[in-house]
């Protein structure tokens, strides 16, 4: 046999069996001790579980309840704003209807009232016509000419179709501040023809008299 044969074998017959080996292991390994008292009760340890269960279970329903007591209190407020929602909206839109009712009465009547004041305006208008006639007549042919094509200048276009009631009426107030401005000067015509008239007279009876003849003023 050779040399590496004989040191396996002498190696082989030093190493210790299994029951060295366990009893060499063992003596480093304590046993578990009991605890030191009263003895261990399983029982009530098994029932102090199963009251923490039972504890941590009605917890969890109990929380159940709260959240689904929750979720439907916050449903119904849901449903309340909805319904207050809708109800809100159905009063603006009966609003708006009466409001546009209203609007489209007044215009209506604003129409109404349009179509007197233009009838109202060219009725004046036929009457201002009218007072330039009665001028015109208290003159001579000739003057009365003259005053024709004076007045045709003065006369101003009156375009009262697209006007609407509020300017219709100061279209009015003018007009009828025109004819008293008219009227005005009418009078002074008048006045000033019946005063040159009897200075005339004044005149040519002085002359048969024999008096100076004066210059009217």
């Amino acid at each position: 046999i050779d040399n590496k044969k004989l040191c396996f074998i002498n190696t082989l017959h030093r190493a210790p069996s299994h029951t060295e080996f366990s009893h060499r292991f063992m003596q480093n390994v304590s046993a578990p001790k009991i605890p030191d008292g009263d003895k261990v009760d399983f029982d009530d340890i098994h029932r102090k579980r199963l009251d923490k269960d039972l504890s941590e279970l009605q917890s969890l329903i109990e929380a159940h309840f709260v959240q689904r007591k929750k979720e439907e209190e916050e449903l119904i407020a849901l449903v309340s704003r909805i319904e207050k929602r809708r109800t809100e909206r159905s009063e603006q839109q009966r609003i708006r209807a009466e409001r546009e009712k209203e609007r489209q009465i007044r215009l209506a009547v604003s129409l109404t009232k349009t179509e007197i004041c233009q009838k109202n305006l060219k009725n004046l208008l036929s009457q201002h016509n009218n007072i330039y006639g009665n001028v015109d007549g208290a003159k001579k042919q000739t003057e009365r000419e003259k005053k024709k094509k004076i007045l045709a200048d003065r006369k101003k276009p009156l375009n009262v179709d697209h006007l609407n009631e509020d300017k219709l009426k100061e279209k009015a107030n003018e007009m009828w501040q025109w004819m008293m401005e008219l009227e005005a000067t009418k009078y002074d015509l008048a006045e000033k023809f019946k005063r040159q008239k009897y200075d005339v007279s004044h005149l040519k009876h002085k002359t048969k008299s024999g008096g100076k003849s004066q210059q009217p003023k």
